[in-house]
């Protein structure tokens, strides 16, 4: 369990039914946040994660909604702070992704991961400002990126394309609301055991790759759960426009072959 305290304050997770950010929804309710839990199509999973909140002592409610519409993402902004009465804390998590070299993709997917991947996120950083600023207290958001915005991975440019783009945004939102005390940061997650890598990876495979990163194992959505409540949290107050990275040392040269620290 976090040792994070978030209690009274209220959040908005994206896409948090399943992997990261139900990860990160669980994690903040357990640090005593109330927690606003967005959904795509997977209700059910998204109430499970609602009791556990509700079982932590904390306020949940569900959301269904499609993060690509804007109209949609400010509604879900406008319902929190209704419910809850403020909105606090902002997390960008929801993701779509297909795997496809650029030159055979589909580009409805692609379209699509960029709908989602970007200016989902886009949509939600500004609707969370808007309304933070409006309320005066400050705020802190944080934006789930990926190792993907800076290490071009093949078959997945659309997904590389879209965390490049909201490194940069959560960057350029730090530095244009550090004047309403509202800190925007940015979490790196490695290779996760989520459903999502399901889309892509048998169960042999998946163990087959943990075996060979660094850390020997994947990591867990509660563990990027856990530094997202620190990130949000008032101990990190002094802490805007940072990247943390979360990836069992992915982004060290393993595939070098060697660990006794000789080139």
């Amino acid at each position: 369990m976090t040792t994070m305290s978030l209690k009274g304050k209220n959040v908005l997770v994206t896409g948090a039914s399943r992997g990261i950010g139900r990860g990160c929804a669980e994690e903040l309710g357990l640090a005593g946040a109330n927690v606003a839990i967005n959904y795509h199509s997977r209700q059910a999973e998204a109430e499970e994660v609602a009791e556990i909140v509700r079982g932590a002592g904390g306020r949940a409610i569900t959301l269904q909604g499609d993060v690509s519409s804007r109209e949609r993402v400010e509604e879900m902004v406008a319902q929190t702070a209704e419910e809850f009465g403020s909105l606090d804390l902002f997390v960008s998590n929801a993701v779509y992704s297909d795997r496809q070299l650029m030159i055979e993709a589909d580009l409805e997917g692609f379209r699509r991961t960029i709908d989602v991947g970007m200016w989902g996120a886009f949509y939600g950083v500004r609707g969370a400002a808007l309304q933070m600023v409006k309320q005066g207290k400050g705020g802190s958001i944080v934006v789930i990126s990926s190792p993907h915005a800076v290490i071009p991975i093949p078959t997945a440019m659309a997904y590389n394309m879209a965390k490049a783009a909201i490194d940069h945004m959560a960057r350029t939102a730090a530095i244009e609301l550090a004047p309403h005390r509202i800190r925007v940061n940015i979490v790196h997650p490695g290779w996760i055991d989520t459903p999502g890598e399901r889309k892509f990876f048998t169960e042999d495979q998946l163990a087959a790759g943990a075996e060979k990163l660094p850390w020997k194992r994947l990591g867990r959505p509660n563990e990027v759960g856990k530094s997202v409540a620190y990130l949000l949290s008032d101990d990190a107050d002094y802490v805007t426009g940072s990247t943390l990275t979360i990836d069992g040392g992915v982004s060290l040269p393993w595939w070098s072959g060697r660990s006794d620290g000789q080139p």
